[in-house]
């Protein structure tokens, strides 16, 4: 028997004039063709992370009203549909960290041994959506990585978000691109450190 547990579809960065700096694409089980493949092409995913933009923006408004502040986790931002959800953080200089889940993008076969995080993922397979911190750890951990190629001296991040607000160069370093890789596969509902 196999059960499908949460996995992650696309990982995105947006610069903080609302420029797409890096995108990443994961692949999700489908259980029809009893395959892994992505659930969405990549410009539909471009425009998904595109489309959280206004959520951010509604949001910061909503949160400068009350005397909140501008960044943090921004918790669930939008459900596209029954399968995909959308969750979001703003650092405090406007970077924008978005994580599009597949609710039904994992499959654990019920006769191999589990991670803790997966028997958990596992046992609540029925629930609708996530639990409020499941995706700090994914959060922390991209910013840690966006924080180590900042620390990059040969990278300027003034040449990917530039003040002119037309855009920039996206983010071509493999460490990055490794480590975001790294996160997207190795998260589970439950996973505490990435």
């Amino acid at each position: 028997m196999a059960t499908a547990i949460p996995s992650i579809a696309c990982l995105g960065v947006i610069g903080r004039n609302n420029n797409p700096l890096h995108i990443s694409i994961f692949t999700s089980y489908d259980p029809a063709t009893n395959s892994f493949v992505p659930v969405r092409t990549a410009l539909q995913f471009s425009l998904l992370l595109s489309s959280t933009l206004d959520v951010f923006e509604l949001r910061a408004r909503h949160n400068a009203a009350g005397g909140v502040g501008l960044s943090g986790d921004f918790g669930l931002l939008h459900a596209v549909d029954e399968r995909l959800a959308a969750y979001g953080f703003e650092t405090n200089t406007g970077t924008k960290f978005v994580v599009i889940v597949d609710m039904r993008g994992r499959r654990i076969d019920g006769n191999a041994v589990m991670a803790a995080g997966e028997k958990r993922a596992a046992a609540a397979a029925g629930a609708v959506g996530l639990r409020e911190g499941e995706m700090k750890p994914v959060f922390k951990a991209m910013q840690n990585a966006y924080i180590k190629l900042l620390q990059n001296p040969f990278f300027d991040p003034d040449e990917h978000s530039p003040p002119s607000g037309r855009g920039g160069r996206r983010i071509t370093s493999r460490k990055f691109e490794g480590d975001m890789r790294r996160i997207g596969e190795s998260w589970t509902p439950g996973v505490t450190n990435l």
